[in-house]
């Protein structure tokens, strides 16, 4: 029987009848119905804290032996790789996808995500937006050694926003598309059955899926952690990392009594609670969103609950124009993609290196990754430079001169400055710098004039340096 507006609640017909015009498929339209209700009955989706308890220790992936490394090796065939791709970049400036920002030796995430698969001989998904999809199909087909046997591409579905004030779809004439938002990438489970995706890594033999965001360089294929989650047969594993004084304010993990894992997000946390989220010795360990899928295991949970996860809801308040704070007050409702970590029964986290983890949300980032602080292998790795210890090392850029990448990239013409035996980068005020400057220790530049100074050529910057 078709999916028809009037099989839902009153209150939610309205929002089946516009996912029903946009095409949006049933099984997504369920799942969201599932969380509007949980928001008309006050659902919050904060996790107390007196209901988790710290995860104080974890298998650690730097242990792995060379045996798992064999195990990995042989099931590399039977293996995926699926990457986020579906944002825009916005924060940055950007009105494309993230992933074609040129980040090393001239190449974009992309070209070095595309490379990275050449490498391992496994093919390569991405799940999209419809803002993304066409100009990430474009740089993909300009890589025929690419695995072609599978969809290269599927896309994340969309969601309604909706109107705080009285729980309606918010009506945004101005620009109609900013009445839509991303429902989160915990939505990739859905977005895999609907696209037919799933069916047809199953149908190839696939049992493995490596998942990971774009923007990560970090998250590669590791054959000693494939090979651990083989062995032990496991449904779900999540690969985590170690929380610094950086990591604060982002999402964690936890167990319950039971001692079943589960992701919380700062999104998630009452105030009362953000004290002990934010302390790390406490939750010692942060989701680096690299994921581990056995592809049979979710096929199997996802027919076992008729295709709804049921992944904690994520309500995000936000207004309808991102841009502009007087512009309607909305909910978006979200999911977290790593939380799906609470619904798999026997799902695992491991403790790997900082290396796993380096993405790119800011310019202070895309400074550091594209500098020598950062190399690229010949197998398209992007690692650590020599002698580094990425730990100890920040960039940070004042953002009323250099928040855009146009910015970025008008203050430094040349390129990256030398970093690899720099601590701390941090620039305060309009600063332009020349070719070859190299940075050594900890640099920090106070530009206190008002009008731009430019560095020299060749300069060596050590220590504080103040122009007035």
């Amino acid at each position: 029987m078709p999916l028809d507006a009037a099989q839902f609640s009153l209150p939610f017909r309205p929002f089946a009848a516009r996912m029903l015009a946009e095409g949006l498929p049933d099984i997504f339209i369920r799942a969201f119905a599932g969380y509007y209700e949980q928001l008309v009955a006050g659902s919050t989706g904060l996790i107390p804290e007196a209901e988790i308890e710290p995860v104080t220790s974890l298998p650690d992936a730097d242990t792995f032996s060379e045996e798992l490394a064999a195990v990995g090796e042989a099931v590399l065939p039977r293996t995926a790789v699926i990457k986020l791709n579906g944002g825009l970049g916005t924060s940055m400036g950007l009105e494309q996808a993230k992933s074609l920002l040129v980040v090393k030796e001239g190449l974009s995430f992309l070209d070095i995500i595309a490379r990275q698969s050449i490498c391992m001989a496994v093919p390569l998904i991405l799940m999209d937006s419809f803002s993304t999809q066409e100009d990430a199909c474009h740089v993909l087909c300009r890589y025929p050694a690419l695995d072609k046997r599978l969809p290269q591409s599927f896309l994340q579905h969309k969601a309604p926003k909706i109107n705080q004030a009285d729980l309606t779809p918010v009506s945004w004439p101005a620009n109609p598309a900013l009445e839509w938002c991303p429902p989160g990438h915990g939505d990739i489970y859905t977005a895999l059955v609907t696209s037919g995706t799933l069916s047809a890594l199953l149908a190839q033999g696939y049992e493995y899926a490596f998942v990971s965001n774009a923007d990560n360089l970090g998250a590669v294929i590791d054959r000693r952690i494939l090979g651990y989650f083989a062995s032990y047969k496991l449904p779900f594993m999540m690969e985590v990392a170690n929380r610094t004084e950086m990591d604060r304010k982002g999402g964690h993990l936890a167990q319950r009594p039971d001692g079943q894992l589960i992701l919380r997000e700062s999104a998630q946390c009452s105030e009362e609670d953000q004290d002990a989220f934010q302390d790390i010795s406490r939750y010692r360990y942060f989701n680096t969103n690299n994921l581990w899928f056995h592809l049979p295991s979710l096929q199997q949970v996802m027919q076992e609950q008729a295709y709804q996860l049921g992944l904690p809801i994520i309500r995000n308040r936000k207004t309808v124009d991102p841009r502009d704070a007087d512009s309607t007050a909305v909910y978006q409702l979200e999911t977290a993609m790593g939380s799906a970590i609470a619904i798999f029964a026997g799902a695992q986290a491991v403790r790997v290196g900082r290396e796993r983890f380096a993405p790119v949300k800011t310019t202070n980032e895309l400074l550091a990754v594209r500098s020598d602080a950062y190399e690229l292998t010949a197998d398209f790795r992007v690692i650590p430079g020599a002698g580094r210890h990425m730990m100890h090392f920040v960039v940070n850029l004042d953002p009323a001169y250099y928040k855009f990448h146009y910015d970025l990239e008008a203050r430094f013409p040349y390129g990256a400055p030398s970093l690899v035996q720099c601590t701390r980068f941090d620039v305060r005020g309009d600063v332009c710098f020349g070719k070859g400057v190299v940075c050594r220790g900890e640099v920090i530049i106070k530009n206190e004039s008002d009008r731009q100074i430019t560095i020299p050529d060749g300069t060596v910057l050590e220590g504080v340096i103040k122009f007035t």
